[in-house]
């Protein structure tokens, strides 16, 4: 018996070498019809006999192309047509545009050894590609994915290429970017006044920084300022151009024998290291550790990453550690365009390897860790974007603009969440441009059209500002329930959980910055049932890069005015006018109160000498961190006074690290460890309180405090002991990178509820 099907299959199935694995797999079989790319995926028309159509709906899923993802796939039976033969049909745009689009990837293991063969024609070509590899985000303007849509339109292609391209039996069937030495982009070097240096671009490159220079390297996404990782000058300059004075610096290694010879590995790190995605991967250094004390000062973690370009691979030998920091200005994006790029960056480079394949969208390097065997995002930008969230239910078009630090943006459709690559800071006008512009270029990529915009509740954030010039619905949404809402939302669940998020600063409803909150959280939602004690910030946001003047508050509320008396190392170390900032808060001047989390561990820092000043965000609690490292301690002191809301107070657990420092019986190490099991402990006991309230197990965990991983260790640990279910971002990171998703999730139910 005859049978025809008309199949549509929505997902990443452009630019991922479906058509030909459709095609190739329909003539095995022997049917006969045809498949397209359209502006919403692949459709197909499969005739033959019925046994074999059956085999072929099967093998589409089980075996389609390693970067493929089916996210939907329909069938509908129809009238036989009698076609002659199976056909690779053209593109037809006329459909809705809702095809995925694969993300910037590794180069793939075919074309790293056909790059690396000299008998093949790409030898040493730093832009081999295939359908199983290569840029894509970085490089598309428009859908449906074909070359004129495309930075590669300017390109054409040679008479191989095109013979690959044209052959549905070829893994470079349109592959998009496919190109040669005879007919793709290349590379250039020139020096710092733009003048072109003589030989081979690659192989001198690679010898100058053998020789200690600086260079700015094109890459997929945008710049990278690459240096020897093992020459402490070098590295040391590149800290002074580039005004980063603490902050640790990322590295490449060649291989993953060195990543080896310089960090602990384990087997889900050795897998995060060589995944698609190939992100910047936090490891903990061993102790023969042989790299430039500036690289990760101080730090026992490196942030690191394999080679994942074509050009990383001809660069790099396999024993070769480079500093890859992003290449920008410190507090600006990643620079992607090539005048801006010799402009802003010729104080810090001394040459630049450039290219002449327009980057179309930036996209920094993603930066993950292991937490419990699985990946944990803490920046999430090339090897994951654009690739969406998949929710457990369909939601009106909503556009999240997110926050204001670590920014991203998030547009659902249907059941998808597209979360936007990683912005930054929006407090510089450069990041704000960008981010205006990613929105403007994803809602045309992805044809969403928003029906309600979601924003942040604080009156001062850019992104809430830019909301409230749109014209449609607004759904107003508090910081730490979206940051709940976000973890929600990538494990699919619905229904009221007690949600912990701890941070640095959130708008609360209350008109206070809150961030060391404990809710019940449901979708549409939430409750506030306790939170850690309001403290002034004495100097207002003075007071987030000078974590003194937290310390000196918590000292005046223990022992009043006279704090030289005490005999504190920390104090002696405050500048002269630290007096003044104490008495003006004490009298409710430019001091706001908080319950930040992320400032109790500031404030534990300073007290312990270990930071006043800091230089990049979190560098206080980062510290403390690596203090407590190893270190054993105790639980000290806290309180919970109860209320609606409840109230943790760590003000006791301070007085303790206090008298023990004016006994001379500190052991800092250990203080540090014990302020860490102190606030796990209370956290835990905090969380048990309103388990036995409400009657619920389980528990979401959100915010940038829970990057901390010695606290997030014992706090799923303690929980999951006490048979509590532990949910964690998967999907996005903890810090403010997942609130868009988690705004939109909200704005998305309560629009559909009507509660808007």
């Amino acid at each position: 018996m005859r049978q025809r099907v008309h199949i549509t299959i929505t997902g990443i199935v452009q630019g991922v070498g479906f058509r030909p694995f459709v095609y190739n797999l329909a003539r095995q079989l022997g049917l006969v019809g045809w498949v397209l790319n359209h502006s919403g995926g692949v459709d197909i028309a499969a005739e033959g006999k019925q046994a074999a159509v059956d085999e072929f709906l099967v093998r589409l899923s089980g075996e389609a192309p390693p970067l493929a993802m089916i996210s939907g796939m329909t069938v509908t039976a129809c009238q036989p047509e009698h076609n002659d033969s199976f056909v690779i049909r053209s593109s037809d745009g006329s459909a809705e545009r809702s095809a995925l689009i694969s993300p910037d990837v590794a180069v793939c293991p075919e074309c790293l050894d056909e790059m690396l063969s000299p008998a093949d024609r790409r030898y040493g070509y730093p832009f081999i590609n295939c359908t199983n590899c290569g840029p894509r985000y970085t490089i598309i303007r428009d859908v449906p994915y074909d070359r004129p849509k495309t930075t590669m339109a300017g390109f054409a292609m040679c008479r191989d290429c095109k013979r690959e391209y044209e052959d549905p039996a070829n893994r470079r069937f349109h592959a998009q970017p496919n190109a040669c030495q005879v007919c793709g982009p290349s590379y250039r070097l020139i020096d710092a006044a733009g003048q072109d240096v003589p030989g081979d671009p690659l192989a001198v490159t690679k010898y100058l920084i053998g020789q200690g220079a600086i260079i700015a390297i094109k890459g997929i996404g945008g710049y990278h300022l690459a240096c020897d990782a093992r020459n402490e000058q070098s590295v040391s300059t590149l800290r002074n151009r580039k005004i980063r004075e603490d902050k640790p610096l990322a590295v490449m290694a060649g291989s993953l024998e060195t990543v080896r010879t310089l960090c602990f590995v384990s087997a889900a790190e050795e897998q995060l290291l060589h995944s698609l995605a190939r992100p910047i991967v936090l490891l903990r250094k061993l102790p023969g550790y042989d790299l430039a004390a500036s690289v990760a000062p101080g730090n026992p973690w490196l942030g690191i990453m394999q080679p994942y370009a074509p050009v990383h691979a001809l660069l790099m030998d396999n024993e070769t550690v480079w500093v890859m920091t992003s290449g920008n200005t410190s507090n600006e994006p990643i620079i992607y365009d090539d005048d801006k790029g010799f402009s802003a960056l010729n104080t810090i480079a001394d040459y630049f390897l450039i290219h002449n394949r327009p980057i179309y969208r930036r996209a920094d390097d993603s930066v993950a860790r292991v937490f419990a065997g699985q990946p944990y995002l803490i920046r999430r930008s090339r090897g994951y974007v654009p690739l969406p969230v998949q929710l457990a239910e369909e939601l009106p078009p909503v556009l999240a603009v997110g926050a204001e630090l670590k920014n991203t943006f998030c547009l659902t459709k249907g059941n998808l969440a597209f979360v936007g690559p990683h912005i930054g800071d929006l407090e510089n006008l450069s990041t704000y441009d960008s981010y205006l512009q990613a929105i403007e270029h994803w809602q045309r990529l992805f044809a969403v059209t928003p029906q309600f915009v979601a924003y942040d509740l604080h009156p001062e954030y850019l992104s809430t500002k830019f909301a409230l010039t749109l014209d449609m619905p607004r759904v107003g949404v508090q910081h730490h329930h979206a940051h709940i809402a976000a973890v929600m939302a990538e494990h699919g669940l619905d229904e009221s959980v007690i949600g912990v998020a701890f941070d640095g600063t959130g708008y609360g409803t209350d008109g206070k910055l809150w961030g060391g909150e404990f809710l019940v959280a449901e979708l549409t939602g939430f409750r506030r049932l306790a939170h850690c004690r309001y403290l002034p910030l004495p100097g207002g946001a003075k007071a987030i890069t000078e974590p003194w003047r937290l310390a000196a508050w918590t000292l005046h509320e223990l022992y009043g005015t006279n704090l030289e008396e005490l005999g504190l190392d920390c104090v002696r170390g405050w500048p002269p006018g630290w007096r003044l900032a104490i008495e003006a808060a004490a009298k409710g001047l430019n001091a706001p109160l908080t319950s930040s989390a992320g400032r109790l561990f500031d404030a534990a820092a300073a007290l312990l000498g270990l930071r006043q000043r800091i230089n990049y965000e979190g560098q206080a609690a980062i510290e403390l961190e690596q203090v407590a490292d190893g270190a054993c301690g105790n639980v000290l002191p806290y309180e919970i006074i109860s209320g609606e809301p409840a109230v943790l107070d760590f003000l006791p657990a301070f007085a303790h690290m206090a008298a023990q420092i004016r006994q001379g019986q500190a052991n800092t190490p250990q203080l540090a460890a014990s302020f860490h099991t102190t606030v796990a402990h209370a956290t835990v006991t905090m969380i048990q309180r309103i388990s036995r309230q409400t009657g619920l197990k389980k528990v979401a965990l959100s915010g940038g405090v829970f990057q901390n991983i010695t606290l997030l260790t014992r706090i799923v640990a303690m929980l999951e002991q006490e048979s509590f279910a532990v949910y964690l971002h998967r999907h996005t990171p903890p810090n403010d990178g997942g609130v868009a998703l988690g705004q939109a999730i909200i704005a998305g139910r309560r629009s559909r509820s009507g509660c808007v």
